[in-house]
């Protein structure tokens, strides 16, 4: 449920339209957040480039740890069980996944993904607060200047998005209910999982 109304099927049309068949085309379902977004398919058209812009220059794993890092001080329910999905299908299982939502620091990451996850956690919170001293300490981690930027990009990108997301009551879609509920405690830190 959303508190403005999200695009349905039957009233879709245009650019709306080619959207959602999109959505279903490669998902196999329409998500409730790509629905919302059907109410301004050039927003959805220029979010996705950004996000195509940064993703895909990033080594996938960083991207995904950096997301659900500022997705878990954000508050994002969704975001956490999305990019926490994509973690688990690509790189840990469920019960690394939870540790990492649960507590990066504590979770047997390297120092390097614990400093992204830090920094990203850290421009979601607060940007003001980001110091040299943070920007130095994946310095001198071995990150280049453009790692550095991507990491504060990817934790920038998803304040836009999850403040949209939450500002309009999207909840994360039912089939998150699958997961397990350890998992689903860990990862859903702000609005509940959709009842079907």
């Amino acid at each position: 449920m959303a508190f403005i109304q999200a695009v349905s099927d039957d009233e879709a049309q245009g650019a709306a339209s080619e959207l959602l068949e999109s959505a279903r085309a490669g998902l196999g379902h329409v998500p409730n957040w790509v629905r919302l977004l059907a109410n301004r398919p050039d927003v959805f058209d220029a979010w996705n480039q950004l996000v195509s812009a940064v993703r895909d220059d990033m080594d996938r794993r960083r991207y995904e740890l950096a997301t659900i890092a500022a997705a878990r001080r954000l508050g994002s329910s969704y975001c956490m069980l999305a990019h926490s999905s994509v973690l688990m299908d690509r790189f840990y299982d469920a019960d690394a996944v939870r540790a990492i939502a649960s507590d990066h620091r504590a979770a047997g990451l390297d120092a390097v993904d614990v400093a992204v996850m830090d920094l990203a956690e850290k421009v979601a919170a607060d940007a003001t607060s980001v110091t040299q001293e943070d920007i130095d300490r994946l310095r001198d981690m071995g990150l280049s200047e453009r790692d550095i930027f991507d990491v504060v990009l990817a934790a920038s990108i998803r304040a836009f998005f999850t403040k949209t997301l939450d500002a309009l009551g999207v909840e994360p879609d039912a089939s998150y209910q699958a997961l397990e509920p350890e998992l689903q405690e860990a990862l859903v830190v702000g609005r509940p999982i959709a009842v079907a």
